[in-house]
């Protein structure tokens, strides 16, 4: 039977969202095929932002049109007409609809903004029933007080339990932070289910500047879909000169000035290119247009950065700006990784879960793997550092991983020029640690340390000295030295650039032959071990061995049960020659070192993964047609076949994920997507959950 639970509210303006789209990813990193039911929805034809959200992050393949009931002002008519009971009878029938073809629908509930309708939480809690939903009141807690807010959670959860509901948790949403744990405590200790308490968020609040070129219908003079995107967290208005106009500025902000006030304008963004501080963008009032030259001025001092313009005085056009409330939606993937970070800092997600009694699919898809990286990553918190941090990819990456609060980040290069390519790009760094190696007081430490450990090779201290300034030499030796506890590179270094330095410095791990590499590769259904395919170009026999068994560490680790297939061109003894002897010796030192692996070879492919061409090369293999861990003969043979397999079947492959150091160090693809970066520092986080946190603070 299809489960579903219902989100839902007693008043507007609960950000509810934020509950949604956080539920959403929990059902997502748990089951495979999750349906959306909106019984009812507005009639002005507008899109549904939220839908619009889930249907792109978590790549639905439902249908839009099965996806709503009706619109409110038909349920009005047919509620006034027939009664309610017709009412529930027909969307009923239409969520059945969604049920029959998905494990689990997440159902929203209506909005009580402008419904018309009657008795709306009486309607939620019969709808639910009907369904056969548990129910996530949530809250608002937005201008209100604790005691109010205690108050109102308290009246929720009595009407909604008074009306049979089996209620999952309470949330509260959008309460002021300082009120949080008046709140949080009382409820906690007197209600008979979870009850979750999220703060307030300013930037999930804060319109973006597209929205208000939208909303305004303001025409771009400057900007491109980067800066477009940034968040206007406050709004500065000139007027003053200029001095007392630059010391008015906040981050983020957006200027509004009349048009001809050059100074201002070309002020402050001269301030956002020096990062003093970054802006939004620029609004110019009155119909008034710069000069050419001062617009060509505008663009050489901050590229990409808005400057728009509207028609109208500066204070009508405060009171609409005023009103605007920022949205998630499709548009804004930023404001979606905050609301989930927002939502997973104060969920208990895994209580919240069970509760919801949510059993994890025997299929493993390419989102739930990546799901899982970011909930284990999470978990327990590492630093990570990466060297290239004035690359755009990795800058929005980094953005990714603060705002859903993955793992502390350190940053490499000189500080001004990643604090002004993030403000370009919209990019929020918080927390992260940014680090110049060039000046940094590390750099004759690491001097001193590399000196010594490369004096074999006759390098003093003053090769050490410009060594060591290297953005991958210096982010090694934080990692050696305990500045970081992992280190992820390559964007736009080579492997050579990237791992040369793990091998000088931080060198094999205790029982490890030699350093090689995994991909995780995602198909449809499941998640198969590929190694190695990035480092080892022709492995002899012992070192194919330990592949195999460095291969069965990493899988285990990351949740794949191991059975490794020895690949070769010959399946069992129907073949011989060098390359099946060196497969076949190396499946020998497998079991004579790891007699607990299953493992068999030589076998083919076709034989390893497929059970029925299995059933007739090896029928009595353990292994055959259901091996996980698929080690290739040779780096031709390895890179090739992931290659293929990644653009042929349209598998999502996450790596390459070194293996065998002591420390971990991970290398990108120089075409590497920022989810890729995602992944892999995901990944390197939950390596280095085997090694213990760094306990020193890096000293920029």
């Amino acid at each position: 039977m299809t489960r579903s639970v219902y989100v839902t509210g007693i008043d507007r303006g609960d950000g509810r969202q934020v509950i949604e789209l956080g539920v959403m990813e929990l059902l997502t990193r748990h089951v495979d095929r999750v349906g959306v039911f909106r019984p009812l929805l507005h009639a002005d034809g507008g899109p549904d932002r939220l839908f619009d959200l889930l249907r792109a992050r978590y790549r639905l393949s439902q249908p839009a049109e099965t996806v709503y009931g009706i619109t409110y002002t038909e349920a009005a008519a047919l509620q006034a007409e027939k009664g309610t009971d017709e009412l529930v009878s027909q969307l009923v029938e239409r969520f059945h609809r969604v049920a029959r073809e998905y494990e689990f629908v997440l159902v929203l509930g209506t909005d009580f903004a402008g419904t018309n309708l009657p008795a709306e939480i009486n309607l939620n809690a019969r709808l639910a029933n009907e369904f056969g939903a548990s129910v996530i009141p949530v809250v608002g807690g937005q201008n209100q007080d604790a005691d109010s807010v205690r108050a109102e959670v308290h009246n929720a959860y009595a009407a909604y339990y008074a009306l049979g509901c089996d209620i999952t948790a309470m949330v509260v949403n959008r309460i002021a932070p300082a009120d949080r744990e008046a709140v949080a405590g009382p409820l906690s200790a007197k209600l008979p289910v979870p009850c979750y308490t999220l703060p307030e968020d300013g930037s999930l609040s804060a319109p973006t500047v597209q929205q208000i070129v939208h909303t305004l219908g303001a025409e771009v003079l400057l900007g491109d879909a980067a800066g477009l995107a940034r968040d206007a967290r406050d709004f500065v208005f000139g007027g003053a000169m200029l001095p007392t106009f630059l010391n008015a500025l906040t981050d983020g902000c957006m200027v509004i000035t009349p048009g001809d006030r050059a100074d201002l304008i070309i002020g402050a963004l001269a301030a956002h290119s020096a990062s003093a501080p970054p802006i939004a963008g620029v609004l110019l009032t009155l119909d008034e247009r710069p000069g050419p030259d001062i617009m060509a001025l505008a663009s050489r001092l901050a590229p990409g950065t808005p400057v728009v313009s509207v028609p109208g005085q500066s204070f009508p056009t405060a009171g609409e700006l005023f009103r605007l409330e920022g949205k998630l939606n499709a548009a804004s993937p930023r404001k979606a990784e905050t609301a989930l970070g927002l939502f997973e800092r104060h969920v208990d997600t895994a209580a919240l879960t069970r509760s919801i009694s949510l059993a994890r699919s025997s299929r493993v898809t390419p989102m739930m793997f990546e799901h899982d990286l970011i909930e284990r990553s999470r978990a327990q918190r590492r630093r990570v550092v990466l060297p290239e941090g004035t690359e755009e990819r990795v800058l929005r990456a980094a953005d990714v991983l603060l705002r859903r609060d993955v793992c502390d980040l350190t940053l490499l290069g000189e500080e001004d020029v990643i604090r002004k390519r993030a403000a370009e790009l919209g990019v929020q760094l918080g927390d992260a640690h940014l680090i110049d190696p060039q000046t940094s007081p590390l750099r004759e430490r690491f001097a001193e340390i590399y000196a010594q450990a490369r004096a074999h090779k006759g390098v003093g201290y003053e090769l050490a000295y410009d060594v060591v300034a290297d953005v991958s030499y210096f982010g090694t030796l934080m990692v050696q030295e305990g500045l970081a506890d992992g280190m992820v590179s390559g964007a736009v270094h080579s492997t050579a650039a990237t791992i040369r330095p793990a091998f000088e410095i931080i060198k094999t791990a205790p029982g490890a032959q030699i350093v090689s590499s995994v991909f995780f590769m995602c198909l449809a259904d499941r998640v198969l071990v590929y190694g190695d395919c990035a480092v080892n170009p022709d492995p002899d026999a012992e070192q194919l061995a330990d592949i195999a068994i460095q291969s069965a560490a990493t899988a285990a680790q990351f949740g794949v049960e191991p059975r490794i297939a020895m690949l070769s061109y010959s399946t069992g003894t129907s073949g011989s020659g060098a390359d099946v002897d060196k497969v076949r010796k190396a499946t020998e030192i497998i079991r004579e070192r790891r007699p607990d692996l299953a493992v068999e070879g030589p076998i083919q492919y076709d034989a390893a993964v497929d059970s029925s061409v299995a059933a007739t090369k090896l029928p009595d293999s353990e292994v055959a047609g259901q091996a996980t861990v698929l080690v290739f003969p040779d780096l031709n043979t390895g890179n090739n076949t992931y290659k293929a397999v990644q653009r042929s079947a349209g598998a999502v492959a996450v790596g390459p994920v070194l293996q065998g150091l002591r420390k971990p160090v991970n290398d990108l693809s120089r075409g590497a997507l920022v989810q890729d970066i995602v992944n892999t520092v995901s990944i390197t986080a939950i390596q280095a959950q085997t090694i213990p946190a760094t306990n020193q603070e890096a000293t920029a």
